[in-house]
């Protein structure tokens, strides 16, 4: 069983950048799909990117052209970047994580927009 902690969060203005972690640790198997999500107050929780160990990264439209993920595997860590954050961003992220066959969330963490 992995875990996984999210960090990186925080407050930013809009049009301004921030860049979250998510350290996966525990009995890591192989480590396949690496995602982000985020779930704003009153909305259910929605897909943001994904990026699998091999190949080319997925966005979701609201992102794409914004935010980058990535990941470190040498460090089992998926981070986003998210730059020209705007009004519509603040959200808990939540990273999700492929290990084998198994799917593990973080506990998530909190992104405030505010000028």
């Amino acid at each position: 069983q992995v875990q996984l902690l999210e960090s990186g969060g925080g407050w930013v203005q809009p049009g301004g950048s921030l860049r979250v972690s998510c350290v996966v640790s525990g009995t890591i198997v192989s480590l396949g799909d690496m995602a982000w999500y985020r779930q704003a107050p009153g909305n259910e929780r929605e897909w943001g990117a994904t990026i699998p160990k091999y190949g080319s990264a997925g966005y979701a439209d609201f992102v794409k052209g914004r935010f980058t993920i990535s990941r470190e595997d040498a460090k089992n860590t998926v981070y986003m970047q998210m730059d020209t954050i705007n009004p519509e961003d603040p959200a808990v992220y939540y990273c999700n994580v492929m290990d084998w066959n198994a799917i593990s969330w973080g506990q998530g963490i909190q992104v405030t927009v505010s000028a």
